[in-house]
């Protein structure tokens, strides 16, 4: 019989392990296994400090709604959102617009709208137009292109995080024309901070963070035969930009508005220009998302 202890726990574990069937799963759970117990031998973890990653981690969970997604916010603020993005976009043949984090605060079938119309049927900020095109490597417009867009009010707040969380607004969904041009209007966004309600929040303050994400607005874009690209655009002179809490901003999506616009389709509007480079569905994964709706979320 094997002497169990702090070393040898590791080999007990993974033996057992070994007739798992899936070796996708086998790999990842070896993986996970050696790390996590490397990092308790590395820190020294004491029982309540284990007791306590425990509480923390239920109530994380506890906190999760149909419309709240705290692991999703925690995998965000540690940086792990981005890492899987990056490698995701790592495993394509050719590159496209950089990529960015889905979020907590993507919803599926968001409404449609005419190109043109404004997305701000609730709130009153700032109006300004965001257009631009979507093309695919060899710089021709991608007809009929799908654009869908979600972001926060002129306060920094989400429509999932107000009274009634069921009613949506300042998202939804567009489609290009027949050269790759898309237009709409919306309201200038602002800077937010996450929710710090939470255990995530809570474990923030602990580490003297602000927890507040640039001004920023998210796209999901795509188009059959096309990857998706999940991106946003951030607002250049935010303050937030260098110390984004989720970690989601890279120079290339940083854009800046402009006043008299003559190539904005809506000139007379502050204008945010925003292109989109689609490769091939044969170059890479489909889709080029990290995340999903909270609500389709099932285990």
């Amino acid at each position: 019989m094997r002497a169990i202890d702090e070393n040898t726990v590791t080999d007990a574990v993974l033996e057992q392990m070994a007739s798992t069937a899936d070796p996708r799963l086998k790999e990842v759970m070896v993986a996970l296994v050696r790390h996590l117990h490397d990092f308790a031998r590395e820190v020294d973890l004491k029982p309540e400090e284990w007791l306590a990653g425990i509480g923390f981690l239920t109530a994380v969970g506890q906190k999760c709604t149909p419309h709240r997604q705290e692991f999703i916010l925690l995998s965000d603020t540690l940086g792990l959102s981005t890492t899987v993005n990056a490698l995701h976009d790592r495993r394509m043949a050719a590159s496209s617009t950089k990529s960015s984090i889905l979020g907590p605060y993507y919803r599926q079938n968001a409404p449609a709208f005419q190109l043109g119309e404004s997305i701000a049927t609730k709130t009153h900020g700032q109006e300004i137009a965001i257009y631009g095109r979507v093309t695919n490597q060899a710089d021709e417009g991608v007809s009929d292109a799908s654009i869908e867009i979600w972001q926060t009010d002129e306060d920094g707040n989400y429509d999932l995080q107000k009274d009634d969380a069921e009613e949506m607004d300042l998202r939804g969904c567009f489609h290009a024309d027949d050269q790759g041009r898309f237009f709409l209007r919306s309201v200038r966004p602002h800077a937010y901070m996450i929710p710090m309600d939470g255990p995530v929040g809570k474990l923030l303050r602990a580490q003297g963070r602000h927890g507040y994400r640039p001004a920023h607005i998210h796209f999901l874009v795509g188009a059959p035969g096309y990857r998706e690209v999940v991106t946003a655009s951030y607002l250049a002179g935010d303050k937030y930009l260098d110390s984004d809490t989720v970690f989601g901003v890279t120079p290339s999506l940083v854009t800046e508005t402009k006043i008299d616009d003559r190539s904005s389709p809506l000139p007379s509007l502050p204008s945010l220009r925003f292109d989109f480079t689609l490769v091939a569905e044969t170059q890479g994964a489909a889709s080029g998302r990290v995340g999903a709706d909270a609500s389709q979320l099932s285990f």
